[in-house]
C-alpha cells in the first residue's frame, strides 16, 4: 500500500485457501448411513459411517472388504452431489477390526500446509509473471499482482495444476 496525496492505493490480490463445507461434509454422511441402512447387499453387514466429534474425520466400518468398497463408493458418490471435492478427502488402509470385520478411516484435509503452500508459491513464481508475487499467511496464501489480468491467469494455472488440496480463490480486491 502506498500514499501519496492523501490516497490510498494498493495492488490487486487474492487470497488461496483450502476450505471445506463442515456442513455438507455432515449432510453427506448422513445420507450415505441412511442409504446403507436401507439397501438390502448391506442387511446383516453391521455396516456404519460415521463423522468424529471434531469433525475431521470419518469412520467406517462393515463385515468385510468388499462391502467396505461399496460403503466408500457410497460415501464418495454423496459428497461428490453435495459439492465436497474428492481432493479434500484422505482414505486411508483398510484395517482389521474386531470379529473380522473391516475400519476404515478417512482424513478431511481444510487448510493448506506449509509444504504445499511451498509448492504453490514456486509454482507462481515459476510462471513468471511480471508483477505476481506471492506469500504464505498462515495456512493460506496471499498473492498479489500489478494488473488484473495477470491474477485471473494465475488463478486459471492454479485450477489446472495438479495439486493434492482443492483450491478456491477469496478475496479478489482491485
Amino acid at each position: 500500500m502506498r500514499l501519496a496525496g492523501g490516497y490510498v492505493f494498493s495492488m490487486p490480490s487474492f487470497d488461496v485457501v483450502s476450505e471445506i463445507d463442515m456442513q455438507e461434509v455432515k449432510n453427506a454422511v448422513d445420507q450415505a448411513h441412511r442409504e446403507i441402512s436401507n439397501r438390502f447387499d448391506f442387511k446383516n453387514t453391521n455396516s456404519t459411517i460415521e463423522l468424529d466429534e471434531k469433525g475431521m474425520g470419518i469412520t467406517m466400518e462393515s463385515a468385510s472388504q468388499d462391502r467396505m468398497f461399496a460403503l466408500r463408493q457410497v460415501l464418495e458418490e454423496k459428497m461428490v452431489k453435495r459439492g465436497v471435492s474428492m481432493k479434500a478427502l484422505d482414505f486411508g488402509d483398510i484395517e482389521d477390526a474386531a470379529g473380522g470385520r473391516a475400519r476404515l478411516k478417512v482424513d478431511l484435509k481444510a487448510g493448506i500446509p506449509s509444504d504445499m503452500a511451498k509448492k504453490i508459491n514456486v509454482f507462481i513464481k515459476e510462471l513468471k509473471m511480471k508483477g505476481v508475487q506471492s506469500s504464505t499467511q498462515g495456512d493460506q496464501l496471499r498473492v498479489n499482482g500489478k494488473k488484473r489480468d495477470h491474477l485471473q491467469e494465475v488463478i486459471a494455472e492454479l485450477k489446472a495444476g495438479e495439486f493434492d488440496l482443492p483450491l478456491q480463490f477469496q478475496n479478489f480486491r482491485d
